[in-house]
């Protein structure tokens, strides 16, 4: 009797413990595609309960673009696809008990085809954008000036914006206006050597040619690898006169980019002054050999070396 009591003791136990080892959760399995229907390699989905309760996981397709994932509390979900390059595609799904819920497919686009798309935000930000360099072209600064603020009420962040806005003030001789838009567009893309170049040029024309020599200085320092930078220090050394400085300036923005033409035109007509004239002769020769787009450089250095050869 007493073995009987133990054995059903045993029994009535499996009993009780079955229900608790059931499970109580669901699945998902879906697809992550791109507008053709092929798979998206690599790419991500986040999963997500919408159920008050913060429940996340995180799995990747495999090579089909297929992805499953177990342990969901019955409920609704938000299933996020997401992969550099691309836009995200999202979708909110109810996942059931039992065999694993279906997801429709998750369709991801390329951000360039999404842009290109009429009646995109990116498309309409270029239309305007486009207006109004057309605007600025035509000469109708105020009109420009309204379209580039509009664009900004709806899109803050775009360093061109500014920069464009920047050159409209600089037209009109505003130049508080301009230095504020230049900077604007300096914190949102540091380091540009062009924004950085229009503010030196605000700097200068507006009557601080010190603040303007110091900024290209300093551009031309934190970027040593930069031709350009180089460059437009040597431009700057050159108009305040000082002709030696530039020289370097000019050295070293062609020791980082040998092709940049403009820079053997300015180190010619440098030499001259030096009285360097073989030199000169082989940096103009070299510049005109380049077939650069100067019309007015090519001409002075053509008439510069009939001149020293004589």
């Amino acid at each position: 009797m007493k073995r009987a009591l133990v054995t059903g003791g045993l029994l009535l136990g499996l009993a009780l413990a079955a229900p608790r080892a059931q499970a109580q959760t669901g699945s998902a399995r879906g697809r992550v595609v791109d507008t053709a229907g092929q798979p998206v390699l690599d790419a991500v989905v986040l999963i997500e309960f919408q159920g008050g309760v913060t429940r996340k996981f995180e799995v990747k397709p495999n090579k089909k673009g297929e992805f499953m994932q177990v342990g969901l509390q019955p409920g609704m979900y938000r299933f996020t696809a997401s992969k550099a390059g691309y836009q995200s595609a999202v979708i909110d799904y109810k996942v059931q008990l039992g065999d694993p819920t279906a997801i429709p497919d998750l369709k991801m686009q390329t951000q360039a085809a999404a842009a290109a798309q009429p009646g995109s935000q990116a498309s309409e930000l270029r239309a305007a954008f486009q207006t109004a360099v057309a605007l600025t072209n035509e000469g109708k600064l105020d009109d420009a000036e309204a379209a580039y603020k509009a664009m900004l009420a709806k899109t803050p962040d775009i360093p061109e914006v500014y920069q464009n806005l920047g050159y409209v003030y600089t037209q009109k001789k505003d130049w508080t206006n301009a230095v504020a838009s230049y900077e604007k567009a300096l914190e949102l893309h540091p380091g540009s050597t062009d924004i950085t170049t229009a503010l030196a040029r605000v700097y200068q024309d507006s009557g601080n040619p010190q603040k303007a020599m110091e900024l290209m200085t300093k551009a031309a320092g934190d970027n040593p690898q930069d031709a350009k930078a180089q460059f437009n220090k040597g431009v700057f050394l050159l108009n305040s006169g000082q002709a030696p400085e530039a020289t370097a300036a000019f050295e070293a923005a062609v020791k980082v980019d040998p092709a940049m033409a403009e820079a053997y035109y300015y180190l010619g007509t440098l030499m001259v002054g030096q009285g360097k004239i073989p030199d000169s002769i082989a940096y103009l020769e070299k510049y005109l050999g380049m077939n650069p787009t100067n019309a007015q450089n090519v001409a002075t250095a053509q008439g510069l070396l009939k001149a020293l050869k004589k």
